[in-house]
């Protein structure tokens, strides 16, 4: 933002705004130097702009700063104030800037969220697989199909779209709903409507998901395809939870592109890609990925499958639920309230001729025995587990209840991964830290003499607070005759680990300080996501 002096023109409206913020110790913006930032002009209502003629123009923490020809118009501050719960800064603009601007901003919020507009939105074609199809449906509300909602939640879903999100959070509370995106790994509030339309966002949603929306007592799962145009669509997992003051809904957004990713640019270093493709080429044995909900699992499997996915091999896979569509591929929605399960799939796989198999993930020990099984009887199988690195992984398997040398002749190599947030190349500092610093952090010694900076966040208008993106972490442990033997023997995660660091696996915070090192993500992002 630029300030305006007393001689840079002789306008009067230039004048007037000047004098404004020289009696009242307010400063003055010259708007012709701003870029519109509609993510800002959504904090406060179209209805309140038009009526104040005010402009939000920037959020700093719990501060906004809002454009206003008149600093003493407190009735303006009061009302943006109560809306958007955060402490109002004015800014004096010149008063046919800010009405152009304000008129501009209203049509842009109304129409702009993506590459595509709401006329694309009202005419996207609504889908909903087979996820609840014996579900009875109410549809006859008339509030469901409210304009103001319906714009309402396609505005939401697009932008998501729009930010790349992976998640959009609709929660109830007592006196107002919240509206969150994760994006790259962080939830940021982007609405806050008012608690009475709680009701009607949920209802709206299960609508399109094909859910009850009579039904508020029990949690639902259900499915938006949500087709953008001939070429593109975007699913949206859908999940309702019961909560003190509504329903809290979570859509997940399952883009198809993100499975065509390549394996190179997962973020594997050549060492740990060569490990993956090698035991993807086995003819059988058995591949886990493990880490946390959200750290990118299904698309490390999916990357796996896409290398398998040919005209020789069957493939089959059991989810929960499948999330995305991939030709070539037979795929299972598991449905424990019908009795398919992942271990009823897995019989049903192992009847039908498969050479590789993937199971979602493995809950309990009837899956897991018949996954060894068939990793133990010519196929290959590729799962998820929800265990913090590789020798935990093993060790979790026998407290399941596996059979230790059932392991150790089955399973042939764990991933254990994270999501870090990339660093943004636009804005991206360097810093200097000192040697002992770096040492502390766990950087080899070699490694410490051959850095001379670290990056760090910063922040502008092209990414999210520094970071853009993210980028995998990664322990590749292939399960090697001395893991086997000590996992026979009954040792322990200590023990696994260290036979791991002599075969020359590296662990989580070591990947992630390699990422450090070429620049990628910031140390700090590698502390919040690992453990020293």
């Amino acid at each position: 933002m630029t300030p305006l002096s007393a001689g840079s023109d002789s306008g009067s409206y230039r004048r007037t705004a000047v004098a404004a913020g020289r009696k009242f110790g307010v400063p003055v913006f010259d708007l012709d130097a701003m870029e519109l930032d509609l993510e800002v002009v959504r904090l406060v209502d179209e209805e309140l702009l038009a009526r104040h003629r005010v402009l939000p123009l920037k959020q700093r923490g719990n501060r906004l700063y809002v454009g206003i020809g008149d600093p003493t118009d407190v009735k303006a501050l009061d009302d943006i104030r109560f809306q958007t719960s955060l402490r109002v800064e004015p800014v004096v603009v010149e008063e046919d800037k800010l009405e152009a601007r304000v008129a501009r901003a209203i049509e842009a919020v109304d129409t702009t969220l993506a590459s595509f507009d709401d006329a694309q939105f009202d005419d996207a074609d609504i889908d909903a697989p087979t996820a609840d199809e014996g579900a009875p449906t109410d549809t006859a509300g008339a509030d469901v199909e409210e304009a103001p909602i319906v714009r309402f939640v396609n505005r939401i879903m697009h932008d998501a779209i729009r930010r790349s999100a992976s998640d959009i959070h609709f929660e109830p509370y007592e006196k107002y709903c919240r509206v969150r995106l994760r994006m790259d790994g962080v939830l940021e509030e982007i609405a806050r409507p008012p608690a009475s339309l709680a009701m009607k966002v949920a209802a709206r949603l299960k609508v399109m998901a094909r859910l009850n929306i009579a039904e508020r007592r029990i949690p639902q799962d259900g499915r938006i395809r949500m087709r953008l145009s001939g070429t593109r669509s975007v699913d949206f997992r859908v999940n309702t939870c019961p909560t003190l003051f509504g329903e809290k809904i979570v859509c997940r957004l399952l883009d198809p592109s993100s499975v065509r990713l390549g394996i190179d640019s997962l973020g594997y270093d050549a060492a740990q890609k060569r490990a993956y493709v090698d035991n993807l080429m086995k003819p059988y044995g058995m591949i886990l990925v493990t880490g946390p909900t959200g750290s990118g699992k299904t698309v490390s499997l999916y990357a796996g499958l896409n290398v398998l996915n040919t005209v020789d091999r069957n493939i089959s896979t059991a989810e929960d639920p499948a999330e995305i569509n991939v030709p070539g591929i037979n795929q299972v929605n598991v449905s424990p309230r019908v009795g398919l399960t992942f271990a009823s799939a897995l019989r049903a796989f192992l009847r039908q001729d498969p050479d590789v198999i993937m199971v979602g993930e493995i809950r309990d020990l009837e899956t897991a025995e018949i996954a060894i099984k068939a990793a133990q009887t010519g196929h290959l199988v590729l799962s998820t587990l929800h265990t913090n690195d590789g020798p935990r992984t093993l060790t979790r398997l026998v407290d399941m209840g596996v059979k230790p040398y059932a392991i150790a002749s089955s399973v042939s190599l764990i991933i254990a991964q994270r999501l870090a947030r990339r660093l943004c190349n636009n804005c991206k500092k360097a810093v200097e830290l000192p040697a002992e610093a770096l040492l502390g952090e766990g950087f080899a010694p070699a490694d410490v003499e051959a850095m001379t900076s670290v990056f760090q966040a910063t922040g502008c208008n092209r990414c999210n607070g520094g970071y853009s993106g993210r980028i995998g972490i990664y322990q590749v442990m292939p399960v090697t005759e001395p893991i086997g033997r000590i996992i026979m023997q009954g040792g322990n995660v200590m023990q696994i680990a260290e036979q791991a660091a002599e075969d020359g696996v590296a662990d989580l915070r070591m990947s992630g300080l390699r990422t450090v090192r070429e620049g990628i993500t910031s140390l700090e992002e590698i502390n919040r996501i690992t453990v020293d």
